[in-house]
């Protein structure tokens, strides 16, 4: 059964185990899920409103591209689990003679890199997502405009998890050019992110603190 199938309680029993997988990819990845969830339905609450039928169209195109942002996240969280497994393997390489010590250094740099892959992924998604926010904290229905508060923070806080999961395998990784071009891209994007998630809280907060 894939991780994202079993129920919340389940899933949570599963996360505070020591079982390998799921752990702080998947959550972070499934925040996001939540976070971008929240955003479709402030699109569907919006949608059909008198009030709203100047953006309504806008806030379809937003709806339909939170809907594939969901999905992507979701599908991230069991994602994580299934690259972050072959680096668990590795680590647990004999490392007695220096032909094993090379062997397991090799395995190490190429599961390491895959072990980025999604928390690279969850943390661009999630900028994606937080962008979507942005339009939506203007144009969706005011009656929900908590839930784009609670969205965005959600999203905030997945940007986040999945940079601290890039930076704990990347910190072991040799090769300094992948190093450098992964640190700059996911900082830069995390740097952004944060920015803009802060700015919608704040028009959140004007509207409901009147």
């Amino acid at each position: 059964m894939k991780l994202v199938e079993q129920s919340c309680s389940e899933f949570t029993s599963l996360l505070s185990s020591k079982a390998a997988v799921p752990g702080g990819g998947g959550a972070a990845a499934l925040v996001g899920g939540l976070g971008t969830a929240l955003a479709g339905m402030v699109c569907n609450l919006t949608i059909g409103k008198k009030k709203y039928q100047h953006v309504e169209e806008n806030v379809k195109e937003i709806l339909a591209k939170a809907e594939q942002v969901q999905r992507e996240l979701l599908d991230m969280v069991d994602e994580d689990a299934e690259h972050f497994l072959p680096l668990s393997k590795a680590y647990g390489m004999p490392s007695n003679t220096e032909e094993e010590k090379n062997e397991k250094a090799r395995v190490l740099e190429i599961a390491l890199k895959q072990a980025c892959e999604v928390p690279i992924r969850i943390v661009k998604t999630c900028y994606d997502a937080i962008k979507l926010h942005e339009e939506l904290v203007d144009k969706g229905s005011k009656l929900a405009i908590s839930d784009v508060g609670v969205g965005v923070q959600c999203l905030r806080a997945a940007l986040i998890s999945g940079q601290l999961n890039v930076m704990i395998n990347i910190g072991m990784i040799k090769d300094e050019d992948y190093v450098q071009r992964v640190k700059t891209e996911t900082e830069k994007l995390v740097q952004e992110g944060t920015r803009i998630a802060d700015e919608v809280y704040q028009k959140v907060e004007k509207v409901l603190y009147v």
